[in-house]
């Protein structure tokens, strides 16, 4: 069963989002609320599986309360969700510890979807986003993750799903080496595994 906290300060939003939900046998929601100071209250008390969070709320944005959360509860694992179609809030939500962005443009079928993918330890970004995001020319993720030039090609040959094999073979370099990459890239982004 996946636990889930809707955060959303629209009412009519959270209140459609809790009765689609509470229809799928595989899913609890745990709580509904509108801002960030109550979403760390319930986190703290419902220990939910993954918090589906507004990108704007009434006292803070959806990625400070995501910054927060992952740091206080490292295992819960965030979805943002928009209604904007702003690109910026792809960098936003990965810098902020989000497994995903979601767009509230989706169907309900693809949320219901998207919720069971996370739940089983997938993310929701897709492959030609992250890769657009890591080939971009300004140092917004070197900032974030100090990546060279060429650990950012390495990482975008990763999100399109290439082995170090395909990755040595198309950069023109030893497979000991692209593993030296991989390593270097995962410490410095913080993350565990590819």
């Amino acid at each position: 069963m996946l636990h889930v906290l809707v955060v959303d300060d629209h009412r009519l939003v959270a209140e459609s989002l809790v009765h689609l939900l509470e229809h799928e046998p595989d899913i609890a929601v745990v709580g509904v609320v509108g801002s960030v100071r109550e979403a760390q209250v319930v986190v703290l008390d419902c220990c939910p599986d993954i918090v589906l969070l507004d990108d704007d709320l009434p006292d803070g944005t959806g990625a400070d309360l995501a910054v927060a959360l992952k740091r206080d509860h490292p295992d819960v694992k965030l979805v943002m969700l928009t209604g904007d179609d702003d690109d910026s809030l792809l960098r936003t939500a990965i810098e902020s510890g989000c497994v995903g962005l979601f767009k509230k443009t989706a169907s309900a079928s693809e949320l219901v979807d998207a919720l069971r993918s996370v739940g089983a330890g997938e993310m929701l970004f897709t492959p030609s986003s992250l890769v657009d995001l890591v080939r971009e020319p300004d140092e917004a993720l070197g900032g974030a993750g100090g990546l060279t030039a060429r650990e950012r090609e390495v990482l975008g040959l990763l999100v399109e799903g290439c082995s170090n094999a395909e990755i040595a073979g198309r950069l023109a370099m030893s497979v000991n080496t692209v593993r030296n990459h991989n390593q270097a890239i995962l410490r410095k982004l913080g993350v565990n595994s590819r």
